[in-house]
């Protein structure tokens, strides 16, 4: 289907509300329209790409001579705009002779809008409609079809080119607006092809907004927390965990992204997105950290796999060997050890300094007494011949810890998962079955984003 051109552009009710009347380039009017953006900026010419109608109230045209005038007219032409639609009889009496002799010349429709219609009510209308348009043409074969929301959704986990105004634009005609001072979060949900749990989540965040879509592996959702709803003295991401561990059924991976503001641009909520898709492939790929709760859903977080993101930044196997190298050079001794002793020295490692080296904490997740955790603790320090709670040591300690699980979660093969498996004796938990796990999560576009 052929883009929204300008004559239906002037067609639409908001437009022809403001009483346009064409004064130049009537040969043009059938010319595609891809944006319409407002701006009294009059050297603004040159942040065009090409295709926009622009719409001004016309003050900065009053005092600029004719010289000016003429300029700004070939620039608008010269950066291929789609059409000028200025205001006249407020701020402006009426068109400058030589604007509209300017347009006439170079072919560049010019519009004198005669009625006071709110710009943002134009620019919605127009923008909206060239959004339908596109999209109800498109030619690339997905899976969601003619799914608005799923469309969306996949373009911004994608990052693919957009821009402010069209992802609002495609918001508002899927409904979904997050309101001044909205927290935004991405989240993915594997296990299912039902929107059901996210609704569910959404209820009992209550006056939280949400775009959810199901795809083939899993389901995508970005939801807006209102800022007046406690949760930005709070924690949202917090918020968004604990209504899922309540409204997500047993067996369903959930990964959460980071919350950002509403208004701080698309490419944050892009990053929320691709980080909760990033943190689903690695919570169904290398083992917990931690043992899973024995029931409900399997929770977790961007943050609280923040170290497995960075350490695989560019995917597991493109930093193999660097991880390698990471775990050889900082616990050789003690790999050594367990190769010949069996033993769950690494695992215990991880868990003490993943809780600030809190002997109660770390006996109480291991489920072994303060004595038995004490003797690893003492083991662990004489092999590698250090101070386990050094503070010097403890980021090199604990990156190498978790690079060793994320490299033998994968040397491991299949996807795991923590609760339908078994631990085995270094803590790594094995699959039941390849079988059982192969339906693990396909990325909106044939890969998984690399976040942020």
């Amino acid at each position: 289907m052929a883009a929204l051109t300008l004559r239906e552009v002037l067609d639409l009710d908001p437009v022809r509300a403001s009483e346009p009347a064409l004064l130049a380039g009537e040969g043009a009017l059938d010319r595609p329209v891809r944006w319409v953006h407002s701006s009294e900026v009059y050297e603004g010419a040159n942040f065009l790409d090409g295709g926009e109608l622009l719409l001004t109230n016309g003050f900065g045209l009053m005092d600029a001579d004719e010289e000016v005038r003429r300029r700004y007219v070939r620039e608008l032409a010269a950066r291929g705009a789609a059409g000028l639609a200025v205001e006249v009889g407020r701020s402006l009496p009426q068109m400058p002779p030589e604007v509209v002799d300017e347009a006439r010349r170079l072919g560049l429709p010019l519009l004198a809008l005669h009625r006071v219609v709110p710009f943002v009510r134009l620019t919605e209308a127009a923008n909206r409609a060239i959004v339908a348009r596109g999209l109800a043409g498109r030619s690339v074969v997905r899976p969601w079809g003619e799914d608005h929301t799923a469309a969306l959704l996949a373009d911004l986990a994608d990052r693919a080119a957009l821009n402010q105004p069209e992802v609002e634009a495609r918001c508002a005609l899927a409904g979904f607006h997050p309101g001044p001072g909205a927290r935004l979060v991405g989240v993915s949900v594997h296990g299912t092809r039902e929107v059901a749990a996210v609704d569910r989540a959404v209820r009992l965040l209550g006056g939280a907004r949400v775009l959810r879509a199901p795809f083939p592996g899993d389901v995508l959702a970005l939801l807006a927390l209102p800022g007046d709803g406690g949760f930005r003295a709070g924690d949202p991401v917090r918020a968004v965990q604990e209504a899922f561990r309540t409204a997500a059924d047993a067996g369903l991976t959930v990964a959460v992204g980071h919350a950002v503001d509403a208004g701080s641009g698309w490419l944050r909520w892009s990053d929320t997105l691709r980080a909760a898709r990033t943190t689903l492939e690695l919570a169904l790929t290398v083992p917990a950290a931690e043992p899973p709760a024995p029931e409900g859903p399997l929770v977790t977080s961007a943050r609280a796999l923040a170290l497995e993101r960075e350490l695989t930044r560019g995917g597991i196997d493109a930093n193999r060997e660097r991880l390698d190298r990471l775990v050889q050079h900082t616990l050789g001794p003690l790999l050594a050890w367990e190769a010949a002793h069996p033993s769950d020295l690494v695992r215990t490692l991880e868990v003490h300094l993943r809780n600030g080296c809190s002997p109660t904490r770390t006996a109480a997740l291991l489920h072994i007494g303060r004595q038995s955790l004490y003797q690893r603790l003492e083991r662990i320090e004489s092999l590698l011949g250090l101070e386990i709670d050094d503070p010097e040591l403890l980021g090199e300690l604990l990156a190498a810890v978790c690079a060793h699980r994320v490299v033998r979660g994968r040397s491991a093969g299949g996807a795991v998962t923590g609760r339908r498996s078994s631990a085995g004796p270094s803590g790594l938990v094995a699959p039941r079955g390849a079988a059982a796990h192969r339906h693990s999560a396909a990325p909106l576009s044939g890969r998984v984003p690399s976040a942020g």
